[in-house]
């Protein structure tokens, strides 16, 4: 009995030092950014984010997922911070899900979804979709299923009553198809968003939207995990300055394109951006 007792205590002893140690990463230098891998401006920003937090002092780990595993996570207090939120549009339902998340921010003000044609095809609305249906052979290229732009682009087949079908795979995919189509000069639709690198690479142009399907101008924002902001008070305040206007967002979004190592152009555009990472570093 005493050593069943004995045993008993160094188990207690044990699972309380493993509980003080999951608290202690949470308040500790350890920082957990969720990240969809595929999304320019999400890797673009959270490499960046992260290029300033090592040299803070800070271990960054960034998380690869889906952004409803991802906002999952953060609910369940096991990732600290997601900075790629489409608002009021785009993210409006998954977010609506996790009340307790916290919105730390607007990382930039300019965002938009829709459908996206080459420069070259002669129509400028959605609302001509249905008259070029073989041109387009019936299809919407999108991304990943899933996502808040997948379910906007199937909302306006219905909305417009396009006899079409979003052919759906990743965004790589997506963008490989444009490109293709570009090359061969022939008609082309793609659910598409900007900030992206696509349209500093190709002459692209949004379809018109009369019946308001994907929103109007999104934002991008940093939300975090409830008690983030408790452990973190200085990084809230951060995250909460963190801002990239037109110029410089699409200034780094072009080098990171052209990019093989992600993180080292981040850390090389931090150096040339340093009067602007001062001003979101400011405590004040």
């Amino acid at each position: 009995m005493k050593k069943l007792k004995y045993l008993f205590f160094v188990i207690l002893i044990a699972l309380f030092g493993v509980l003080n140690s999951c608290e202690n990463i949470k308040n500790s230098k350890y920082i957990t950014i969720g990240m969809v891998d595929g999304w320019a401006e999400d890797v673009a920003m959270t490499y960046v984010a992260k290029a300033i937090l090592d040299e803070q002092g800070y271990h960054v780990i960034v998380q690869k997922a889906s952004t409803d595993m991802i906002l999952a996570s953060m609910n369940n207090e096991d990732t600290d911070l997601f900075m790629g939120v489409w608002l009021p549009y785009t993210h409006a339902t998954k977010v609506a899900k996790f009340p307790g998340l916290i919105n730390l921010g607007t990382n930039y003000d300019s965002g938009r979804i829709g459908l996206v044609v080459p420069e070259y095809v002669p129509i400028n609305s959605i609302e001509e979709l249905n008259q070029h249906q073989e041109q387009f052979n019936h299809r919407i290229i999108g991304i990943e299923k899933g996502a808040g732009l997948t379910s906007g682009t199937d909302k306006a087949i219905i909305d417009y009553q396009l006899n079409y079908k979003q052919i759906n795979s990743s965004t790589i995919a997506m963008i490989t198809e444009l490109q293709n189509a570009i090359k061969r000069k022939e008609w082309i639709v793609v659910a598409g968003w900007q900030p992206h690198w696509m349209f500093g690479k190709m002459k692209l142009k949004f379809l018109e939207d009369p019946k308001n399907t994907f929103g109007k101008a999104e934002q991008i924002k940093t939300y975090s995990r409830k008690g983030f902001v408790k452990d973190h008070i200085e990084l809230a305040k951060f995250f909460s300055k963190l801002h990239f206007d037109d110029e410089n967002m699409a200034d780094l979004l072009t080098k990171m394109e052209d990019s093989k190592d992600k993180e080292a152009t981040a850390k090389k555009w931090v150096e040339d951006h340093s009067e602007l990472v001062k001003l979101w570093l400011d405590k004040k």
